[in-house]
């Protein structure tokens, strides 16, 4: 096996008619740290991993080493034809995939795990115990006819099986796989951009309460291939030669409940307007942090994007945004202040219990 390819765990399905560079590897530490949230929703589901190069995949190594502690039904991962580790791992399985295909091209494949068992009896099951499996055919690798894209009706089949899908979408197609996700009614965990929420197509999600935010979000490395350029800042190479890039503004897009969700935010300042201006072209007042937002005002509140990540449905609604003014019904204006522009800013109030009182 490659040390590179090693590291990869996911990789976003290349466009090459958008030619953006938007294959990032994630981690298994990331996925760990948020699926340990969620597990009580994947108990007799099954989870499709449909942007993930199988094996290769951190996504489906999660979901194959946890299968049985979680209590999965069924475990099915999909690969796109140009994704640059496709096979790179794979030796094991290289004679089996590769027969009958031109000379020089790759072919995506599905694996799909419906049983892991400890075959090698070390107490464990692990990797290994599934690469036992799929050479004995309890499980099934099998080729895709199509190149694996999403959007493809073969892979839009395998969608209608699943119940959870958890992956690294495109960033560049994120508005689209969202979109395929709502229209087909499934469950969802998918690495996105935080910026991603002002989208016209998915703020009104935020707004319905039919999308949230996950529990982490930050700045993380991701593997990329070798052929993206160097970079003078957000970018190292490891000790294996494998590149990375560092990501602000990362976060998980879900519509699986979890406990922190509902926890309010503690408010305790006070409104006075010489501390929070009135925008100079929308009615709302300015709260340039989240912690700072007034515990006695009940009107409309231009807040930071980060504040989604701490956003509790009993708690605000959210009345749109200020960001370009154009371009989407819920986006009003820009964000000015005496005059000066500002970052995007989500809009948001208050809400009230039945006695009118705020809760």
């Amino acid at each position: 096996m490659a040390a590179k390819a090693a590291k990869a765990g996911n990789s976003n399905l290349n466009d090459s008619s958008r030619n953006k560079q938007d294959e990032f590897y994630t981690q298994l530490s990331l996925i760990e740290s948020e699926l340990k949230h969620y597990k009580e929703h994947f108990r007799g589901k099954v989870v499709l991993c449909n942007c993930d190069d199988p094996y290769e995949s951190n996504f489906f190594k999660y979901f194959a080493i946890n299968f049985n502690s979680i209590g999965l039904k069924k475990l099915i991962a999909t690969c796109y034809a140009t994704s640059p580790i496709v096979y790179t791992q794979l030796a094991l399985f290289g004679d089996e995939v590769v027969i009958g295909q031109e000379p020089g091209k790759k072919k995506p494949y599905k694996i799909e795990i419906i049983e892991v068992t400890d075959e090698n009896q070390d107490g464990r099951t692990d990797l290994a115990d599934v690469e036992y499996l799929l050479r004995n055919k309890k499980n099934a690798l099998t080729l895709l006819q199509g190149d694996g894209d999403f959007r493809s009706a073969e892979c839009i089949e395998l969608l209608k099986q699943a119940d959870i899908v958890v992956t690294n979408p495109p960033f560049s197609l994120f508005r689209d796989y969202i979109g395929q996700l709502i229209e087909h009614g499934k469950g969802f965990l998918i690495i996105g951009n935080l910026n991603a929420v002002k989208y016209k197509e998915i703020l009104p999600l935020f707004m319905t309460d039919k999308v949230w935010l996950g529990n982490n979000s930050g700045h993380y490395w991701f593997a990329v291939p070798d052929t993206y350029e160097e970079k003078a800042t957000d970018f190292k190479i490891d000790e294996n030669g494998q590149k990375w890039r560092r990501m602000g503004n990362i976060c998980w897009f879900t519509n699986l409940d979890f406990e922190k969700r509902h926890e309010d935010m503690t408010l305790f300042r006070e409104y006075s307007p010489d501390v929070y201006p009135t925008y100079d072209n929308y009615n709302a007042i300015e709260v340039s942090h989240t912690a700072n937002i007034p515990c006695d005002y009940y009107g409309v509140i231009g807040v930071p994007i980060t504040f989604m990540t701490r956003h509790n449905p009993e708690q605000f609604s959210i009345v749109g945004v200020l960001n370009s003014g154009t371009g989407n019904e819920y986006d009003y204006a820009k964000a000015v202040v005496n005059g000066k522009q500002l970052y995007a800013r989500i809009l948001i109030q208050r809400k009230h219990n039945e006695s009118g009182a705020s809760q």
